[in-house]
C-alpha cells in the first residue's frame, strides 16, 4: 500500500491561511505572490532560500515591475506568512529592500452637491447602499458584510463586526435609509424564507461559530443585509448558498452614476467614506468622534481630512482674488 503523497506547499499554504481565518481575498492574494517568489528563483523550493532571496524579489517588484508600495507589502506579508507560519522557519530582520515609492496623496472627496447628484443617478439597492458609504462611512466590504443583526433601528446605529484591523466599531445609521433599509429586510427575509422551503438557507458564518452556534447558520438574524440574487458555490468548502451581492455590481454601478453626473474626479466607491470624514469635520465633529466613527487606529490616519479642508482653493485666498 502506498504512503499517501504529503500535501504541496501551496495547498500548505491555503490550509494554515484558513486556520488562522484569513479572508479569501487574502488567500488569493499571498498565494499569488509566494508562487511569483517561486517562479522568479527559477522554482527553488523556499526552504533552499532565505533573506537574500526574499530582499532581491521585493527589489525587483520595486524597480522592475513598478508596483505600488502597498502591492509590495502584501507581496513582503506574503513572504514572511509562508516563512513563520507554515515552513516554521524563522528569518532575521530583512533591511536593504529597495521601497516601492509611496504617494503623497490627499484623497478625493465629494462636495455635497455632488453626493446628490451621484446618489440621484443610482436606483434600488445600489441607491441604498451608495447611501450607507456615505451617510456611515462604510468600507464597500463592512456594507457587503452587514447582517440582519447589524442594524439597530431602536438606537439608530449599525455594529460593524470584523472591520479592517479585525475590529468592531459603531456608526450611524442615517435616518434617510431607515424605510429603504426596512423595504430591503423584507426582500432578504423572502429570499431566505425561498431558499429554507427548497432545502437551503444556511448562510457563511465567519471563524468557528458554525460549530459554537450549529443552527445559527439558518437564522434570519445571520442572513446578509444585501443577499445575491442566486446561490452560488463557496470556492473554499463548495457548499451552496446565497452569499452577499458581488462588490464588483456596486463598484459598477457607483462608476456609471459618477459619469453620469458629469463628475470628472477620480472617485470610487471608497470616495464616500472620505466624503463621509470630511463633511463631518467640516460640520464641527470633534476629530476623535470622526476617528470612532471610521474605525481608525491612529487619529494621524484621520488627520489627513484636516488637510483636505485646509489646503488649496479651501484653505487660501488666490492673490487674483484681491484685485
Amino acid at each position: 500500500m502506498t504512503e499517501p503523497q504529503p500535501p504541496r506547499l501551496l495547498d500548505r499554504v491555503r490550509d494554515t491561511l484558513r486556520l488562522k481565518h484569513m479572508s479569501l481575498k487574502t488567500e488569493k492574494s499571498y498565494v499569488y505572490y509566494i508562487k511569483e517568489f517561486i517562479l522568479f528563483h527559477n522554482k527553488r523550493h523556499p526552504r533552499e532560500m532565505g533573506v537574500e532571496e526574499i530582499r532581491a524579489y521585493l527589489s525587483h517588484l520595486a524597480i522592475n515591475k513598478n508596483v505600488a508600495a502597498s502591492t509590495q507589502n502584501v507581496a513582503r506579508n506574503a513572504l514572511l506568512f509562508l516563512y513563520k507560519e507554515v515552513l516554521q522557519i524563522a528569518l532575521p530582520f530583512i533591511d536593504g529592500i529597495q521601497p516601492a515609492k509611496r504617494p503623497q496623496r490627499l484623497p478625493v472627496v465629494f462636495t455635497r452637491e455632488e453626493v446628490q447628484a451621484i446618489l440621484a443617478n443610482l436606483k434600488g439597492v445600489h441607491h441604498l447602499m451608495a447611501s450607507l458609504l456615505y451617510g456611515s462611512g462604510l468600507r464597500l466590504t463592512e456594507c457587503l458584510n452587514l447582517r440582519v443583526k447589524d442594524i439597530d433601528f431602536g438606537y439608530q446605529q449599525i455594529v460593524i463586526r470584523d472591520g479592517k484591523g479585525h475590529k468592531d466599531r459603531i456608526t450611524t445609521l442615517p435616518k434617510l435609509t431607515i424605510e429603504g433599509l426596512k423595504l430591503q429586510l423584507e426582500n432578504a427575509r423572502y429570499l431566505h424564507q425561498q431558499d429554507l422551503a427548497q432545502g437551503y438557507g444556511v448562510v457563511y458564518l465567519p471563524y468557528a461559530l458554525e460549530q459554537k452556534y450549529p443552527h445559527a447558520n439558518r437564522e434570519w438574524a445571520w442572513q446578509f443585509v444585501f443577499p445575491a440574487n442566486n446561490r452560488s458555490k463557496d470556492p473554499r468548502s463548495g457548499i451552496v448558498r446565497r452569499h452577499h451581492i458581488y462588490p464588483d455590481s456596486l463598484q459598477r454601478a457607483v462608476k456609471t452614476a459618477i459619469r453620469q453626473a458629469g463628475i470628472t474626479k477620480h472617485a470610487s466607491c471608497h470616495t464616500f467614506r472620505h466624503s463621509f470624514a470630511t463633511h463631518l469635520l467640516e460640520d464641527g465633529y470633534d476629530i476623535r468622534t470622526v476617528q470612532e466613527l471610521l474605525g481608525h487606529k491612529d487619529v494621524r490616519t484621520t488627520m489627513i481630512y484636516t488637510h483636505v479642508l485646509n489646503r488649496g482653493g479651501r484653505g487660501v485666498r488666490s492673490p487674483l482674488d484681491f484685485q
